[in-house]
């Protein structure tokens, strides 16, 4: 078992701006076009970590992780997922984190480079497990430690994020167990009184 950790867009953020829609940490958890490199490279009974994009004068933080259960092609989510379409919500946001439509190519609201589609729309991950931060404590404690437990977590040291996990970082099942056991410690102490 192994896991993997990486920061996504700049700009992404659930808390911030409830604009994250790769991963989707929902009953079923799934990352859709995201980090072809990682799905390509998990196996069931991975995990990989999300961390928030940079906004200036917001702290990033692990948004959530999830074990990898299945791979499946982005055609067979389509059919699977149609909750997890690409779509614009009721403010214009887009949603969802399946890239095709329902023949399997391009969807329009995909902006990504055409050039990269093929690699993009293989590997739709599955998760049977998921751990994040969503209420407003949560987010604050998540902010507040994310920095210093991964650098712990990664044995470096730095002022931002990317300077400690770089755009991704492999972890092994130790590091796995931690920052697993860590969200979850943050949630319940979040539920304290």
């Amino acid at each position: 078992m192994k896991g993997y950790m990486y920061i996504t867009s700049t700009g992404a953020d659930p808390a911030a701006l409830n604009n994250l829609n790769d991963p989707l940490f929902t009953k079923v958890p799934t990352l859709g076009a995201c980090m072809p490199n990682i799905r390509r490279l998990v196996e069931r009974g991975d995990y990989i970590f999300v961390i928030s994009g940079k906004i200036p004068g917001i702290q990033q933080y692990v948004i959530g992780g999830l074990r990898v259960a299945e791979r499946i092609g982005a055609l067979a989510a389509y059919k699977r997922f149609p909750e997890n379409r690409l779509h614009l919500d009721t403010e214009g946001r887009l949603q969802g984190n399946v890239a095709v439509d329902g023949h399997g190519r391009k969807h329009p609201l995909d902006t990504h480079d055409a050039a990269t589609f093929a690699e993009r729309v293989k590997n739709f991950v599955i998760g049977d497990q998921a751990v994040a931060l969503k209420t407003p404590r949560e987010v604050e404690l998540g902010r507040a430690q994310t920095l210093q437990k991964i650098s712990q977590v990664l044995g470096k040291r730095g002022n931002r994020l990317i300077d400690v996990n770089s755009r991704w970082s492999k972890l092994d099942e130790r590091q796995v167990g931690e920052v697993w056991d860590w969200l979850k410690g943050i949630k319940a102490a979040a539920a304290q009184p």
